[in-house]
């Protein structure tokens, strides 16, 4: 379907996020750095499945990992992923009915998301083509 490309890295995150572990893996690297062996304990899985849940989650650019010498150590590519994970249990928790919190307002977009927002439409329309303004 047309158009639907400029969501390929948004897909990515929620795939790699669909993952219960991996989502948990997420959550605890929002919030401090974890070596394979601590975050393996936390999530009661096998360090290689955990590596390979890692492997998963660096490809979609949520984690980043440093080694120090026999140990690699992983956090969160981005300060940005907490506010995610904080959104995630808004979002589920009026889904379930959980929360039952007013809805907010419409509110302006921030600077972040209104960049990514223009650089999927500039990436959306064929080559050549101008962006539409409305005429005064």
């Amino acid at each position: 379907m047309a158009g639907q490309e400029q969501f390929g890295p948004m897909m990515d995150v929620l795939r790699a996020l669909a993952e219960p572990t991996r989502l948990r893996l997420v959550w605890a690297l929002s919030t401090r750095e974890h070596s394979v062996s601590d975050l393996a304990e936390l999530v009661s899985a096998h360090v290689a499945a955990v590596s390979q849940h890692l492997a998963k989650l660096r490809e979609a650019g949520l984690v980043t990992s440093r080694r120090d010498g026999t140990r690699i150590f992983y956090r969160a590519a981005t300060p940005h992923l907490a506010d995610l994970l904080d959104q995630l249990v808004v979002v589920g928790g009026h889904v379930s009915g959980e929360l039952d919190l007013p809805r907010p307002a419409a509110a302006p977009a921030t600077a972040a998301a209104a960049a990514v927002r223009t650089a999927a439409a500039a990436r959306s329309r064929p080559a050549g083509s101008r962006a539409r303004t409305a005429e005064p």
